[in-house]
């Protein structure tokens, strides 16, 4: 078992290497060898749940590290060795069930990737390398505004926010995981409010703050209305654009990529609704097959999510367990 001695987040962390693997051990990681009483797996959880202990004797600046008194000086509750294997077995069970989910989604969004990259065209030709049956036309590039302008939001007043009411959809909604969601503020229902509602499905932006250029899907199934705030860019419809190819376009790394080249950097980042409909993209010029792309990717983004709800799931089951089968 290995316990890292200076690196950022992750001092006092430990790892169980499997007997069958060979690895040499480098500068600031240590080696740990329970004596025969104590199961490594049990050891490992016991340090890995108590880091306020390593990084409170953390020394550093910079870069903290730890002694080795200190590391020796650790104390825990131990059970008997035969309980120790049950609860040991018991969560390897765990992080291998953890483990395998973690794959799983990973190649999904493997998956995704290979997929945005061959059904979209690239290297400036007008067709993809991977279509659906029944297409065949050039593709034509066209400016972002045009097919789904940007729409700013509202500057709510934070002070006249309510713990019920309408729901105000800010930054801090539109989660790393795709979703809209989180702690939301409350406003108390608006006349001629049509400027700032949001639509079911809409795709919003974060255009400020540690997640500029992140966007989410609202699916308000809880709520009559939504409000877009300040800062919160919404891709409006077109009649003659898929809304659902939009949400695609808009998640794609060719986005994120236009995004880089504008972001205005430092304290707080931000981007204008100006620069974003500047984006240029390659589409189909038929609705059918911007529905049929759009309705792919809806349902592997559906999928994606799924299986990052249950790797969350199995995550907190863990930390909870921790919380109960050790002292």
């Amino acid at each position: 078992m290995i316990l890292s001695e200076q690196a950022p987040g992750l001092l006092g962390m430990t790892a169980k290497i499997p007997e069958n693997n060979r690895y040499v051990l480098n500068q600031r990681v240590a080696e740990i060898k329970p004596n025969t009483n104590i199961g490594s797996y049990f050891l490992s959880m016991s340090i890995n749940r108590s880091q306020a202990y390593f990084s409170k004797r953390g020394a550093g600046t910079k870069v903290q590290n730890i002694s080795k008194p200190n590391v020796e000086n650790f104390e825990f509750y131990c059970p008997s060795e035969r309980e120790q294997q049950k609860i040991g077995s018991f969560f390897k069970h765990l992080d291998d069930t953890i483990a395998l989910h973690q794959r799983k989604l990973t190649k999904l969004k493997e998956l995704k990737q290979g997929y945005l990259q061959k059904l979209f065209p690239k290297n400036g030709s007008k067709f993809p390398q991977l279509r659906f049956s029944g297409f065949a036309d050039a593709w034509e590039e066209r400016k972002l505004g045009d097919i789904a302008p940007l729409r700013g939001g509202f500057a709510f007043k934070s002070s006249k926010f309510r713990n019920t009411g309408v729901p105000i959809v800010r930054i801090s909604n539109i989660l790393s995981s795709g979703e809209v969601g989180g702690d939301f503020a409350y406003y108390d229902e608006q006349d001629k409010d049509d400027k700032y509602i949001l639509p079911d499905k809409s795709a919003v932006l974060a255009m400020s703050g540690a997640t500029t250029g992140k966007v989410s899907i609202l699916s308000q199934t809880d709520y009559d209305k939504v409000y877009q705030n300040q800062r919160v860019g919404y891709f409006q419809s077109v009649d003659y654009i898929d809304y659902g190819f939009i949400s695609t376009i808009v998640r794609s790394e060719l986005f994120m990529m236009q995004l880089e080249s504008v972001l205005v950097s430092g304290a707080q980042p931000n981007v204008s609704s100006k620069e974003i409909d500047s984006f240029n993209f390659m589409i189909p010029i038929l609705v059918q097959e911007q529905q049929k792309i759009g309705s792919f990717f809806k349902q592997l983004d559906e999928t994606i999510a799924l299986h990052q709800r249950k790797l969350e799931k199995l995550q907190e089951l863990k930390k909870g367990y921790l919380q109960k089968m050790f002292c």
